[in-house]
Order: structure tokens, then sequence, then C-alpha cells
């Protein structure tokens, strides 16, 4: 499945390894999940990862985003038409448009006012895994017929 996964969540899933955003980590880890990008999240993704409060290896940074550019998907997007309350997230749903994604998971769900996303869902992660294992469970069904 790809997804854009904003960077609130990566940092979570990080922090948190055995939460709710730990366990969407670990999908994108495993290849379950494929995360699309460009140039701009990748490089906000390095810059706050890299941030020492977070006390994150830099080693173990380097390697988590060399996996995500090798699995991803590399997106080249066009600019919104209408700008988002925060330009800064303009990328991850100019991204998520371009690249067809599933969704975009973030924890700022507030920052993507339905009416600007163009058909985009977008889900905190709880409601993402919410989303992923009932869409899980439809493809079984459907396979088993």
């Amino acid at each position: 499945m790809n997804i854009v996964l904003d960077t609130n969540v990566l940092v979570a899933g990080l922090l948190t390894p055995f939460g709710t955003c730990g366990e969407i980590v670990r999908m994108v880890s495993s290849g379950e999940l494929i995360i699309s990008f460009d140039a701009r999240i990748l490089s906000e993704y390095d810059e706050v990862l890299s941030r020492p409060k977070f006390k994150f290896a830099k080693e173990k940074v380097d390697a988590l985003l060399d996996y995500i550019v090798y699995r991803g998907q590399t997106i080249a997007p066009s600019p919104l038409n209408n700008s988002l309350p925060d330009s800064k997230d303009e990328p991850f749903l100019e991204v998520a448009l371009a690249g067809k994604a599933v969704c975009l998971v973030t924890g700022n769900q507030d920052h993507f006012p339905i009416e600007l996303c163009q058909g985009i869902k977008v889900f905190s992660p709880k409601k993402f895994l919410t989303f992923y294992k009932k869409q899980k469970k439809r493809k079984k069904l459907v396979t088993r017929r």
C-alpha cells in the first residue's frame, strides 16, 4: 500500500516503537507499506530526525532514510492550487496527489482540511491502522472466492 507519512508520525514511531505510530514504522520497515516522498519530504525527515533533542543515532537515521529511498517511491509533484493552513504541510499533500497515494497519515489532521485535499484520505495513525486492517480483511475475502 502506497502512503504518504507525515514527519510527526515517523518521529512518534521511533520514540514509541510499541505504540500506534511504531506499528506503522514497523510496517514501513517490513515493506508492507511503501512511502511516497519527494526531496523536500526526505530533507524534512533528515532534519527533524537529526535534531539533538531526539537523540537518534546518526547512523540509524541514515539507514532508515536509505531504506525509505530504496523501498519508497520518489514523486515529482505539482504545486497545489489552494494553499493549506500551514504551508510546510503542502509537500505531503502534493506528493499524495501526484503519487496517487491511498492516503496521507498525520498526527495533524486539522492541517489538511477535507475541502483542500482533492479526494486524498487523511488519517490519524490510529484511524489509518483501522482502515488498513479493513482493507487487508477485504483483500483476503476477495482472494478466497
